[in-house]
């Protein structure tokens, strides 16, 4: 049997994303938040580990956020970044980690800072790419860090199923792609999942939750915390770990 995490839009370097001890840095709320998301990563690595595989989905770092002129960065400097989201990695000590590539307006524009993260990275086996088609034991996984969104609750199933019509297509196109037993995706900062008998699909949750674009332009609901998989031939089970706080509620002004 092989344990397998997944983590993904770890946006290391903004005021909300997943923040080491020594990059910690913020106002009061901040502060808080950034220790206790801290907190319960540690704690479902060292609950449930060791673990065979880790896989990293894309938006390691948050980048310079430009169109919000910077102003929720612990630091604007993308190496610095990688270092923080680097120490997150090897925290896991993991033998075998891989990392797909993220957002190019959080990871570059011109260039693929996963490349530098990955050397950063303390693993026996490691590599970077834009969509990993991974055999565990006798299970394949088809990972992808991007995957569209829908305004509407319903409409979140319909991106996530699609990914796994084409992978079919793809697979019985001249075996141009494996077919996939897991297809996992990222970017959306929401926990779903749907299938049939023969896959399963999902979209990995955030280790971030706050930021002026998430507050001023969205209206869906998000989630915080992480997949674990146990691979055993070709039957697997699987457990999402969402952070429930009551510091992650909105704050309620009363007219006295």
């Amino acid at each position: 049997m092989k344990k397998v995490l997944v983590i993904s839009d770890l946006h290391c370097g903004h005021l909300y994303g997943l923040t080491p001890p020594g990059w910690q840095d913020g106002n009061k709320e901040v502060l808080q938040f950034q220790r206790n998301l801290w907190a319960f990563y540690k704690s479902i690595i060292e609950e449930n580990g060791p673990f065979d595989i880790l896989i990293c989905n894309g938006d390691a770092i948050e980048g310079k956020s430009e169109r919000w002129g910077s102003r929720e960065l612990i630091t604007a400097d993308r190496h610095e970044q990688v270092r923080m989201a680097a120490y997150a990695i090897n925290e896991v000590k993991a033998p075998v980690v891989h990392l797909t590539y993220g957002t190019s307006y959080h990871v570059g524009k011109e260039e693929d800072f996963e490349s530098i993260l990955l050397d950063l990275i303390e693993a026996k086996e490691k590599a970077a790419c834009g969509h990993l088609f991974l055999k565990v034991e006798d299970t394949v996984l088809d990972v992808k860090h991007w995957v569209g969104k829908s305004t509407v609750p319903h409409g979140r199933f319909t991106a996530l199923f699609r990914a796994v019509v084409w992978n079919i297509l793809w697979a019985e196109s001249n075996e141009r792609q494996p077919r996939a037993d897991i297809l996992i995706r990222s970017h959306v900062h929401y926990y779903i999942y749907c299938g049939d008998s023969g896959i399963l699909a999902l979209t990995t949750p955030a280790l971030t939750y706050n930021s002026i674009y998430g507050i001023r332009k969205c209206e869906g609901t998000v989630d915080v915390g992480l997949i674990i998989f146990e691979i055993d031939g070709n039957k697997f089970s699987y457990y999402p770990y969402l952070l429930k706080s009551k510091f992650l509620k909105a704050s309620v002004h009363e007219v006295k």
